[in-house]
């Protein structure tokens, strides 16, 4: 997991930066429920943020006009921006995915990534249903997806979808080799459920501003410590599985007996993404389904995304142990 912080304007980005954010967003919080800020500010924003750094590009709740979308979709992918995100609250599902398609060719030739958007509350103003992200972002051919918040009334995304249904949607895109995020009014005391659930992203406004105050500014210290427990959680510092991966379960075993007659592949993890990590176990397992596979994974919340796949695809997990290094490794038989 990493952090994206939502700012807006130039200020707000540096005390982000300084404070560790892997991501800083720049949107606009007094347009409509969510909208996009001026292109001058993602331009200062960019220029001022290192490009090993990540600034994204909020559009917010868009409108019905596919061209006028497809337009902004444009502006950040010229203003160099890392990814658009692309929102929608009243919108039917097929022109939703029509206007993903046409923000996608209005990027070709950009590094910038399509993130498209549904908000966990639509249902409360009669729009996409949320559970329809991860089927709307592939179809609109995204890079990856968000689901977010719209209401400001102390709700959070917990409160419109469970644990459970969060952790099954951001599996799925991660197997179809999307990034996943997920944000909406998010504290630190969500941080175990959110850890449980392994997004690629995790995203704060609220909850790293001065007194939890999301009108008073972003504060760098406020960020430090967010990063700060998320790491915890990254590392295994702080448990957030609880028995779930405890000896004796099932998802650590003893060796099993058995040769393999073409050997043992090793998958290094470090670098990739959980979704690349998946990617390269089922392409493994297509190719060969004879080699032992050993996977390193430096991120200790991805082996469950790993044991998740193993179990889905009927592969016996064998050892599951923690290198010198820190990282886990994981020995699975296809």
């Amino acid at each position: 997991m990493i952090l994206m912080v939502s700012v807006q304007n130039l200020p707000e980005s540096i005390e982000a930066l300084e404070g560790g954010a892997d991501i800083v967003d720049v949107k606009n919080l007094q347009e409509a429920l969510v909208g996009s800020a001026h292109p001058h500010i993602v331009r200062d924003v960019r220029e001022a943020i290192p490009l090993d750094r990540h600034t994204s590009v909020t559009l917010g709740v868009v409108p019905n006009q596919i061209g006028t979308v497809a337009m902004a979709a444009y502006t950040a992918g010229v203003l160099k921006a890392t990814s658009v995100k692309v929102g929608f609250m009243n919108t039917e599902y097929d022109y939703a995915v029509e206007t993903l398609l046409a923000a996608k060719q209005a990027l070709d030739g950009f590094e910038t990534k399509l993130i498209g958007s549904l908000f966990a509350d639509n249902p409360l103003y009669d729009g996409l249903d949320p559970h329809l992200t991860v089927k709307l972002a592939h179809e609109g051919q995204c890079d990856g997806y968000l689901i977010d918040t719209l209401t400001k009334d102390g709700r959070n995304l917990f409160d419109f979808l469970t644990e459970p249904e969060l952790r099954d949607m951001v599996f799925e895109g991660k197997e179809l080799g999307m990034s996943t995020a997920l944000s909406g009014h998010l504290r630190i005391s969500d941080l175990d459920e959110l850890a449980r659930i392994n997004p690629d992203i995790v995203g704060v406004r609220g909850a790293v501003c001065q007194k939890g105050d999301r009108t008073s500014g972003v504060h760098r210290d406020a960020v430090a410590e967010f990063k700060r427990q998320l790491e915890m959680r990254q590392t295994g510092a702080i448990d957030v599985y609880a028995s779930t991966l405890a000896p004796g379960n099932g998802a650590e075993a003893t060796s099993g007996s058995g040769e393999s007659s073409n050997g043992w592949v090793v998958i290094d993890g470090t670098g990739k993404t959980c979704a690349g990590i998946i990617a390269a176990l089922s392409g493994q397992v297509e190719k060969d389904r004879e080699a032992f596979i050993e996977v390193i994974i430096p991120d200790v919340l991805n082996t469950y995304d790993v044991i998740v796949w193993a179990e889905k695809g009927n592969h016996s997990v064998l050892t599951q142990r923690k290198d010198p290094s820190g990282s886990v490794r994981i020995l699975i038989r296809p």
